[in-house]
């Protein structure tokens, strides 16, 4: 066990310094626009989602990450040096920075990092005032990053806006020069979307364990009724219903094929949208990217022929169990047409 030991923090060791190594290299401007065609569709996915500016997201991660060549980015995938802080339950990671042997987050992916920095700014109070400046004003938020603690260099902002401006980051901030620059966003964000119109019902009910999940008359929704936010790197348009991003099911989908697609597991798809391994993925269905709400904005809504519990559900964004609890029905109760069902206490 000794001995298994010592090889092991000796491989460490040699890990680590093979990446200061990386980190302490001069970085080229091929380190910059690696990075970039790498991580804008990420950033800009974040910024359609939580309202921070792609710039200064991609901006951040090139500083914090030395490109993602600095030790923690290597060893962590943490690429906006975010420390644990109270209420971190993930793994950890001990390096030094501004003291000796401080506590990081560490990532299963780089996208996880990038997600758990939109999470970080649109969750504390002191970056709340952020979110009132417009999304191409960069300016502002290099200052105000500065202003609320983000980071100990007096430079910061100045070396945010340097960056963003040298290597036009503004761009990806709007959405029409988005579109007009191609130089600058390349096919993996302007890729075009495939269809994700809903096809008709194929005039099945569908039954499943004593549950009407469609009726035989149901029309899917149609997305010209969301918001788009952003198309997925195989093409797809992911939507919001109530600050949740969506899919619509297109033929052949199943479950651990959106899941790859999304970077989820399997369980999380069909569990977040109330579903079980063994359901059917209906053409043109909604399905949930992430966990639906627990109750609706709108008290009560009037059901309409062809609706049943779960399509309710999935069109509302309300999770099936409390749609049910608030309407006092078990599974299998199904509205009739012209009731009134509550979608909160």
């Amino acid at each position: 066990m000794e001995l298994f030991m010592g090889i092991r923090s000796a491989f460490i060791a040699i890990f680590l310094m093979i990446a200061h190594l990386l980190s302490a290299q001069q970085l080229t401007s091929s380190d910059y626009a690696g990075y970039i065609k790498e991580y804008k569709s990420i950033a800009i996915r974040e910024m359609k989602l939580y309202k921070i500016p792609a710039s200064i997201t991609l901006a951040q991660g090139m500083i914090e990450s030395g490109c993602g060549k600095s030790v923690l980015a290597v060893a962590t995938h943490n690429h906006f040096g975010i420390k644990c802080q109270k209420g971190w339950t993930g793994e950890t990671f001990f390096y030094d920075d501004d003291k000796a042997q401080e506590c990081f987050r560490k990532y299963n992916n780089v996208e996880d990092s990038y997600r758990d920095h939109s999470l970080f700014l649109t969750t504390r109070p002191r970056y709340s005032a952020l979110f009132s400046l417009p999304i191409t004003d960069y300016k502002g938020w290099a200052t105000g990053l500065k202003a609320a603690g983000y980071a100990t260099n007096p430079e910061y902002a100045a070396i945010l806006t340097r960056l963003i401006e040298n290597n036009q980051l503004y761009l990806f901030d709007d959405s029409t020069l988005i579109k007009t620059h191609k130089s600058i966003v390349q096919a993996a964000v302007e890729k075009p979307a495939v269809s994700a119109i809903p096809d008709a019902t194929d005039g099945k009910q569908i039954i499943k364990e004593g549950r009407i999940l469609f009726r035989k008359n149901y029309t899917h929704p149609d997305p010209s009724q969301y918001e788009y936010v952003y198309t997925s790197e195989l093409g797809r348009k992911v939507y919001l219903n109530c600050d949740v991003p969506f899919i619509f099911a297109m033929k052949g989908d199943n479950w651990m094929s959106i899941a790859k697609e999304f970077g989820l597991f399997g369980f999380q798809v069909y569990k977040q949208n109330d579903l079980l391994n063994s359901d059917p993925v209906k053409t043109g269905q909604i399905l949930y990217l992430e966990p639906k709400k627990k109750k609706n904005s709108v008290r009560t809504y009037q059901v309409r022929n062809g609706d049943s519990m779960y399509s309710i559900s999935q069109e509302l964004c309300i999770k099936l169990p409390y749609l049910r609890k608030y309407n006092k029905m078990k599974p299998g109760d199904e509205p009739e047409p012209g009731i009134e069902l509550k979608l909160m206490k």
